[in-house]
């Protein structure tokens, strides 16, 4: 006679918020390994990163999603799509800010992406290490004014500070069942689309300008070696304009190997094994604006 699958606290966690408040970080201390990738700049994440966060009697499944902005091009409204969309079929809400930007005003209301939500929102206070404590306060006044929020937490997600409180907080608010996933997976994402974001963010950390922003990666093919115990992958990295990939590729191809040699490290601890990574770089002309090569990279 089979018993009856283990009975926890599992449910689904949106977490939302403006471009760079520290979405990916959080989830990454949470995961306790890399899942999303991250940048000091704006609009890092494009698409919906899940992670399974696993303890002993909860499961919270954590939708990671860009930034919410006000979007012009066609790559930035499929951005903003994604992350409001994610708000659907979730049984809580995490809105996460950055305390060292300014207070919102009348007219300038992040929250207003909340306005009809029937599921509980914690507001959590990112960054608490950048500012003086007694600011906090007037900060957590303006919010509360702004919108019903669950709780109120501030923590410093690069640190892991506070972080503990954010489960503690959120499994009540989940209901009780099964878990959706296994336990020994940190996330639904292939080994692939982790690898193409991984060459993604080293763009974005060794780049400046409008590069990040006018890149996409693909991964054309992903061989693996048992014997040599050896995975040899080959990607290709779209860009713009010519300009762009004189840029990307550098002097003598000197930006490229760099990029290359700080992606495969990454990748390497990833995967757990050695790896050979081959880089090209195309121009697209145009891809943000290009709805049919915006829908072959999954937007």
């Amino acid at each position: 006679m089979n018993s009856s699958p283990e009975q926890v606290k599992s449910g689904v966690v949106a977490l939302i918020g403006p471009p760079n408040v520290g979405k990916s970080t959080l989830l990454n201390s949470l995961l306790g390994q890399k899942i999303s990738i991250v940048s000091p700049k704006p609009q890092t994440t494009r698409n919906r990163i899940l992670g399974i966060v696993n303890g002993p009697d909860y499961q919270i499944v954590m939708l990671d999603t860009p930034g919410i902005h006000r979007a012009r091009s066609p790559l930035n409204l499929e951005m903003v799509k994604i992350a409001l969309g994610s708000l659907a079929d979730v049984d809580a809400i995490i809105f996460m800010v950055d305390v060292t930007m300014p207070l919102p005003h009348t007219g300038n209301t992040p929250t207003s992406c909340l306005d009809g939500i029937d599921k509980p929102v914690l507001l959590l206070l990112n960054k608490m290490d950048l500012i003086d404590k007694e600011k906090l306060l007037p900060i957590i006044s303006t919010y509360k004014e702004l919108y019903p929020f669950h709780t109120i937490l501030p923590l410093s997600a690069k640190a892991s500070d506070g972080i503990d409180l954010v489960i503690q907080e959120l499994c009540p608010l989940l209901p009780t069942g099964p878990r959706l996933y296994p336990e020994d997976i940190p996330t639904d994402a292939t080994e692939r689309f982790i690898v193409a974001e991984i060459i993604r963010e080293k763009i974005f950390l060794q780049t400046g300008q409008e590069i990040p922003y006018s890149t996409a990666v693909t991964i054309e093919s992903f061989k693996e070696n048992t014997a040599k115990q050896l995975i040899t992958i080959h990607a290709t990295i779209y860009v713009e304009k010519d300009s762009q990939k004189g840029i990307i590729i550098g002097k003598h191809g000197s930006k490229l190997k760099q990029l290359g040699q700080a992606a495969r490290k990454d990748i390497e601890i990833l995967l757990d094994q050695h790896v050979l990574l081959k880089l090209w770089v195309k121009v697209q002309k145009d891809w943000t604006s290009d709805p049919r090569f915006l829908r072959e990279l999954g937007f």
